[in-house]
C-alpha cells in the first residue's frame, strides 16, 4: 500500500489534533483512579477543587481560574450524592474567588454531618480559606499557606475604604467615596458574621469571635500568606502532613506547558544515604 506525501501530511494533522484529546482522557482516567483509591483508603467522599492557570488553545493568553458558581454547584451536587454520615475530604488548591460561591461551598460542607477534612497541599487563599474554615480539620503541607478573608470592593480593600472615610470630616467626602465606605462596612460585617458561623461549634464562642475579627478586619494585605506555624499560633485547628497520594493527584492537574520552563529539575527522589556507623 502506497502513501503519497499529501496522505502522510493529513495523517500527521489528524494524529496531532487527536493527541491533546487522548492525553486529556488519559489524565482524567488516572485522576479518577487515584481519587477512588484514596476514597477507599480513607472511607470517605473525596472532592477535589483545583484551579490552575489555563491558556486559550488558539490565542495563547493565560486565564486565571477561581472559585465560581459552577464550582459551588458541582461541590453541592457531590455532597447531595454522599451519605450524610460519610466523612468528606476536600482537596483545595485555589487563589480564591467569588464570596457567594465560596460561602455556598463552605456552608454546604459545614452542614454535612460526617467529619470534614480539608487538605491544602500548596495554597488556599481568600475564598479557599473561607471554605477551609468550615472543616473540622485543616491538613497543610509545612510550606502551604492560607490567607485573610477580608472583603474586597473591586481593586480596593473594604477595610481601607472604611478607614479613609473615617479619617475625614463628612463634608470632605464625596458621594462615591461615602457609598464605597458604606458598602465596605456592610461587607466586613457580613463576612465576619459568616466566618463566626462557620467556626461555631468547633471553637469556643470567644475564640470564634476573635478569629473572625482577625481574619476579616484588614490587618494584613489580602494576599498575605498565613503559614502553618502562623495558623497554629492563631489557634486554628490545623495539622501537618499531606498524604503522598495527594501529591500524585496534584501532578495530574498540570500547568499549561510554557515555551521556556521557569522551574526545572530531575524528577527523581534525591536523599542522602544514612551514614554507616563503625
Amino acid at each position: 500500500m502506497k502513501f503519497d506525501i499529501s496522505t502522510i501530511f493529513w495523517l500527521f494533522l489528524i494524529i496531532a489534533a487527536l493527541q491533546p484529546l487522548v492525553k486529556k482522557r488519559f489524565l482524567v482516567a488516572m485522576r479518577q483512579k487515584l481519587i477512588a483509591s484514596f476514597e477507599k483508603t480513607r472511607g470517605s467522599r473525596v472532592i477535589v477543587l483545583i484551579h490552575r492557570q489555563e491558556t486559550m488553545s488558539l490565542l495563547g493568553f493565560p486565564i486565571l481560574r477561581y472559585i465560581d458558581i459552577d464550582d459551588s454547584e458541582e461541590v453541592i451536587r457531590a455532597i447531595h450524592m454522599t451519605d450524610p454520615d460519610m466523612p468528606l475530604d476536600l482537596v483545595l488548591h485555589t487563589p480564591g474567588g467569588l464570596v457567594l460561591a465560596a460561602y455556598q461551598i463552605a456552608h454546604a460542607i459545614r452542614m454535612h454531618q460526617g467529619k470534614i477534612t480539608v487538605f491544602v497541599p500548596h495554597y488556599a487563599m481568600s475564598g479557599g480559606t473561607l471554605i477551609a474554615l468550615a472543616a473540622d480539620e485543616i491538613v497543610m503541607e509545612e510550606h502551604a499557606v492560607l490567607g485573610p478573608v477580608d472583603p474586597q470592593l473591586g481593586e480596593y480593600p473594604a477595610a481601607s475604604l472604611v478607614k479613609l472615610a473615617e479619617s475625614k470630616p463628612i463634608s470632605d467626602i464625596d458621594d462615591k467615596s461615602w457609598l464605597l465606605a458604606d458598602v465596605g462596612r456592610k461587607a466586613i460585617e457580613q463576612i465576619r458574621a459568616q466566618v463566626g458561623s462557620l467556626l461555631g461549634g468547633k471553637y469556643s464562642a470567644e475564640k470564634a469571635k476573635e478569629l473572625a475579627g482577625i481574619l476579616t478586619e484588614g490587618r494584613w494585605t489580602h494576599d498575605c500568606p498565613i503559614t502553618y506555624e502562623e495558623a497554629v499560633n492563631l489557634g486554628l485547628h490545623v495539622t501537618k502532613g499531606i498524604p503522598p497520594e495527594l501529591y500524585q493527584l496534584m501532578s495530574l492537574y498540570p500547568q499549561p506547558i510554557k515555551h521556556q520552563p521557569s522551574v526545572e529539575y530531575l524528577p527523581i527522589p534525591r536523599f542522602r544515604e544514612p551514614a554507616h556507623k563503625p
